[in-house]
């Protein structure tokens, strides 16, 4: 089966539409205003590497509920006045993550480009999920 768009094609156009962070530019901004780091890993993927000290885990499978204030699985933390930038380990699900809630109409949204590896090399601190 042939694809009209595959999936790089998908992370290109969002990253033409989304607002982009270094992991350098994303730990000033953390310092400089609210900021709430959102990241849409798997859990296992979480306990294995270990996460952005502070970072709230939203499974990318119930971002749209939890960010629509109509759905029933809605979390408040979605609707405060802060900053959010999403994250996952390559920055390739965080992309289209950014876009779909922008698309939903969250303006304060950036995703973290390079994902959590970058960050992890880039040397910013992470912390190791308690199990």
């Amino acid at each position: 089966m042939k694809l009209k768009v595959g999936y790089k094609e998908l992370i290109e156009q969002a990253e033409t539409e989304i607002r982009c962070l270094t992991a350098a530019d994303a730990a000033e901004l953390a310092q400089k205003e609210k900021v709430e780091f959102i990241d849409i890993r798997d859990t296992r993927e979480i306990e294995k590497e270990g996460e952005i000290p502070g970072a709230v885990h939203a499974p990318r499978g119930m971002l749209e509920f939890w960010v629509d204030p109509e759905s029933p699985y809605h979390r408040k933390l979605f609707s405060a006045e802060k900053i959010f930038i999403f994250y996952c380990t390559l920055g390739w699900r965080s992309a289209l993550a950014t876009k779909t809630v922008q698309d939903m109409g969250m303006q304060k949204v950036c995703h973290l480009a390079g994902g959590f590896k970058e960050w992890k090399r880039s040397g910013h601190p992470i912390e190791k999920r308690s199990k």
